[in-house]
């Protein structure tokens, strides 16, 4: 069987830089943010404190090759980094390219967050306070900026080709034409061609559409509707809270509905998602979420893959490794520890347990429904099965193998023996010894 290859969104903002401290106020990182969140209901997970590798920061490198061996070890492939570059500027550069200058072997992609940047952490037309600005000039230097990343020897590949996230193609005057310009720059140097990938943002779905390559599934965006609405609210403690609550059971039970598309998809999950860290106020959360709820749905994500995708494109997307402050991370927190990195561990190799998550929460049962939950362990029983007999085909080859290979010793040493006399009789006498 193929090999999944999970790839977790990764947030290079836990360092200080001085547009952050001109905007927000000296020494500025993501952990202000997520230090100051505070409870807006009761049951209210606020603040995530992270655990193992504490609050970081990562002009460290250390941090990093921390985080690759925690992602490695508990079946992460590979991170998808952030990447941020404005009319010929980077910015928060520095730990991807700490990164590329580490002997950290871990795999890697980038994705361009090409929106503005704005006071109000949603990229929209403003309180802006670095505008995005696509011409044909910009986007060539784009790329063309870009080609020592690609051309790096831990790019994650497809079909030889780098992987390269779009977070908006959207934005874009001319998308066909950007992504058109971008291949021939990386023929120019080398590259044989890209594999572009579309973040399935509002509006963006069949990448193709774009120019794209394939497309990424990228919750909570499509799964925050009215229908994931919570049936019953919880008590609220904030009086001036606004925002939206969803249910998680609500948002798997979505995802378990989505069918085969007929271009290439890599499908997305969330551990958790809360942005109140950011939006004290207004912000989106997610309650009902568990390790456990993460791992059922993870674990369907793994069938799905297995199943719809080739050997080459065998990706899933996790939103996120450190996204502290929209509260979904896989990194260890004080209130869970490593339980969401063994779920990710378990799903990944195919220790799913699906009937038993389902027996202790009849709320998500219920909303996949009795023909939901008899496909989906029609479609888990299918896969063991496949499973095995792909285990039970590897160890016939893998005889077959020995057993070709004990012949051609057997022939070689008999050829030796025939050629030289000498050593003929001593193994022949050494034989009549042991008998």
């Amino acid at each position: 069987m193929p090999k999944i290859k999970p790839i977790a969104f990764y947030l290079p903002q836990f360092h200080p830089v001085r547009e952050n401290s001109e905007w927000w106020g000296p020494g500025f990182t993501e952990w202000t943010n997520v230090a100051k969140g505070k409870p807006n209901f009761v049951g209210h997970y606020q603040p995530h404190i992270p655990r193992d590798l504490g609050f970081y920061d990562l002009r460290i490198v250390d941090t990093m090759r921390q985080q690759a061996e925690y992602a490695a070890l508990y079946g992460v492939h590979g991170f998808c980094f952030y990447y941020y570059w404005f009319n010929g500027r980077r910015i928060l550069e520095l730990p991807l390219n700490n990164f590329l200058a580490s002997d950290i072997e871990f795999p890697f992609c980038v994705c361009w967050a090409n929106e503005n940047w704005t006071r109000t952490w949603d990229g929209l037309e403003k309180n802006v306070l670095l505008e995005q600005i696509h011409s044909d000039d910009e986007d060539r230097h784009f790329i063309e900026d870009l080609i020592p990343t690609l051309k790096d020897r831990r790019a994650i590949k497809v079909d030889g080709k780098p992987m390269l996230l779009v977070y908006r193609a959207d934005l874009f005057p001319d998308a066909r034409k950007t992504v058109q310009r971008w291949r021939e720059v990386a023929r120019s140097h080398g590259i044989p061609d890209l594999h572009l990938c579309a973040v399935q943002f509002y509006g963006i779905e069949d990448p193709r559409e774009w120019g794209f390559d394939a497309a990424v599934e990228f919750p909570p965006h499509t799964f925050i509707g009215s229908e994931n609405k919570p049936d019953k609210l919880p008590e609220i403690l904030n009086d001036d809270f606004v925002g939206g609550l969803v249910d998680y059971r609500k948002i798997i039970a979505q995802s378990l509905e989505r069918t085969t598309k007929d271009y290439q998809w890599y499908r997305g999950i969330i551990p958790s998602w809360d942005n109140t860290a950011r939006r004290q106020n207004n912000p989106h959360t997610v309650i009902y979420s568990s390790p456990e709820l993460y791992r059922f749905w993870l674990d369907h994500l793994v069938q799905f893959t297995r199943v719809s995708n080739d050997d080459e494109h065998q990706f899933l997307f996790i939103n996120a490794w450190n996204e502290w402050g929209e509260g979904c991370h896989l990194e260890p927190d004080l209130k869970h520890g490593l339980a969401y990195l063994e779920a990710t561990k378990a799903a990944v190799d195919g220790i799913g347990d699906a009937r038993r998550i389902l027996m202790s929460d009849p709320q998500l049962a219920r909303l996949i429904g009795e023909d939901g939950l008899a496909h989906l362990l029609e479609q888990k029983a299918s896969l063991e099965r496949d499973l095995i007999l792909s285990a039970a085909e590897s160890r016939k080859k893998m005889k077959r193998e020995e057993t070709a290979t004990a012949r051609r010793i057997r022939h070689r040493v008999a050829n030796m023996l025939v050629r030289c006399p000498r050593l003929y009789r001593v193994v022949r006498g050494l034989s009549r010894i042991v008998k």
